[in-house]
């Protein structure tokens, strides 16, 4: 299966849009705690409202964590989220309230696991990583690029087999190419610049066969 093709061509087929406003690793990151478990219109509503009145660790650190609460409300497990961020503040106290830019030491912090700190690293700081969520999941999965059970397989395999200049892009395209195409349910497989490549299609070609042959022939 030709990986660059296919990058290519989905590429050209998605509408591009910015993930982040910013690329400051304050931003990022608690916009990626936001948006765990929480659909992406939510999200974006959410970090616009509380980025207008938190700027910074600092503030965050000194809100009441209730204010917080609100602030954040609705996206998932809001409550937890509102603890973690404050814990993450006054965490960072120690360390001059700069977002760690490596892994190790992002997955140290509290609610912050593999897929936020691959996302922190590449949209952040700029370092060579594929960040997979569900999208990039879903769609590797789907296409047949692997055969995994778990983001965090995914991501290896990915790095695996992506070539290297494609890592800090691939997120942003196969999330926006799982937004916008090869939806969770009802996938736009029809339109699909990769189609001809994709696993899951051909297997439904051929159940569609079988049912025409088996029922309307």
């Amino acid at each position: 299966m030709n990986i660059e093709k296919i990058i290519k061509l989905v590429k050209q087929a998605i509408r591009e849009r910015k993930f982040f406003k910013q690329r400051d690793p304050f931003y990022v990151l608690v916009s990626c705690i936001l948006s765990l478990r929480t659909r992406d219109e939510i999200t974006a509503k959410v970090a616009e409202r509380l980025f207008r009145k938190i700027k910074s660790l600092r503030d965050l650190l000194r809100i009441n964590q209730k204010e917080l609460e609100k602030l954040i409300y609705p996206v998932g497990f809001y409550k937890v989220k509102a603890r973690n961020l404050k814990k993450i503040a006054k965490i960072l106290t120690k360390k001059n309230f700069k977002i760690p830019s490596k892994k190790e030491e992002l997955l140290k912090l509290p609610g912050v696991g593999n897929k936020t700190a691959s996302v922190v690293l590449s949209y952040a700081f700029n370092k060579p990583t594929i960040a997979v969520d569900t999208h990039v999941h879903r769609t590797a999965n789907r296409i047949g690029l692997v055969k995994t059970k778990t983001p965090e397989q995914t991501q290896k395999e990915l790095e695996r087999i992506v070539p290297r200049k494609y890592w800090l892009d691939y997120n942003r395209i196969f999330v926006l190419f799982g937004q916008q195409i090869c939806r969770p349910l009802k996938p736009l497989c029809e339109r699909c610049p990769v189609k001809r490549y994709c696993n899951y299609y051909k297997e439904k070609n051929q159940n569609r066969k079988v049912y025409k042959k088996l029922f309307l022939v």
